[in-house]
């Protein structure tokens, strides 16, 4: 488990990061999201105990990183935006040179590179200079350098970025398969990305942390309103007239058509419950025969600029009114 407390850090008079708070289960694959500058690489390097803070607190396991560095950051591998490879080494030696530097000794040496170049599908490249593997092998081997010495927690910065459309899917069934023994915590702006990949979402906007939660949370929670797409077999006046009254409809967009059928859209109220069944009894109380009745869900985009816009607000808060303190 992670916990982070009131982290802070500064570069002069710029900060990049504030107040950040929130803790991260073991076991679960999150999504660190946010826009480019938004301070996501920032807080991974302090989280990886590459940076120090300005203020704040980081432990991983019970350690803290900054007073207990050597276990702490035991616990944790690290693939930072730009892979630390050296290029002219196979993929073997430059594994072998990081195992060594993290402390495995050599009786078990060749059985953790074994396990990695297996996990990681490198193995048929394992005896190449790493200057001549394509940009998804380099995303692999940097991926192996992180799971050396099995970490707990395993943090990956942008891992997809500058891949083809097949390294991306390989890379995310790889992310996956990591996350089922141990905590995976993924950086990205690509929202599809953490859909397809995440179990928890964390929020940063501007250095502040915005949301956290499943993505399915999130969408249900920030969405503010949801769009029901209803088609009943009634006039348009008796239609509206019985879904008016029903609580946490906003809005009812309607047209008739020559069967004697009505299409509906229905806004309603992000926070209202079991909005399905309310607007079918509604009709159904009034003899109304219900053809259709789907729910539009708001997609994790509309929530994210949603709340980066919010955020921007001079008084920013989110909803509930403050900042979400990214406990889940």
């Amino acid at each position: 488990m992670i916990e982070v407390s009131h982290l802070t850090k500064r570069y002069g008079s710029r900060t990049a990061v504030e107040d950040l708070t929130f803790t991260v289960e073991s076991g679960v694959v999150y999504g660190f999201l946010g826009p480019n500058g938004a301070g996501k690489s920032t807080t991974m390097n302090i989280l990886a105990g590459c940076l120090a803070a300005t203020e704040g607190q980081v432990t991983i396991d019970g350690y803290d990183i900054f007073d207990q560095p050597v276990k702490a950051k035991a616990r944790v591998g690290y693939l930072p935006e730009q892979p630390p490879l050296y290029t002219g080494m196979t993929v073997r030696e430059y594994l072998s040179f990081v195992a060594r530097a993290k402390g495995v000794k050599i009786p078990a040496l060749d059985a953790e590179l074994d396990r990695v170049l297996a996990v990681t599908g490198t193995v048929e490249v394992a005896d190449r200079l790493i200057r001549n593997l394509s940009k998804g092998f380099r995303q692999r081997v940097g991926i192996a350098q992180a799971l050396l010495a099995d970490p707990s927690v395993v943090i990956l910065d942008e891992p997809t970025v500058g891949l083809d459309p097949l390294q991306i899917v390989e890379i995310r069934q790889l992310i996956r398969s990591l996350g089922k023994d141990r905590t995976v915590i993924l950086s990205t702006h690509i929202l599809s990305e953490v859909q397809t990949v995440c179990d928890k979402v964390l929020m940063i906007h501007k250095g502040h942390l915005i949301a956290g939660g499943t993505p399915a949370e999130l969408e249900e929670r920030f969405a503010g309103r949801a769009t029901y797409h209803i088609t009943a077999k009634a006039g348009l006046a008796e239609a509206r007239e019985a879904l008016e009254p029903v609580p946490g409809v906003l809005d009812i967009q309607a047209h008739e058509d020559d069967a004697g059928r009505c299409r509906l859209e229905v806004s309603v109220a992000g926070e209202a419950r079991d909005m399905d069944e309310k607007l079918s009894f509604a009709l159904s109380d009034r003899r109304i025969p219900v053809l259709r009745l789907e729910r539009e869900q708001a997609s994790l985009e509309d929530v994210f600029l949603a709340l980066t816009q919010e955020a921007d607000a001079p008084n920013e808060t989110v909803k509930g009114g403050r900042r979400h303190d990214g406990h889940l």
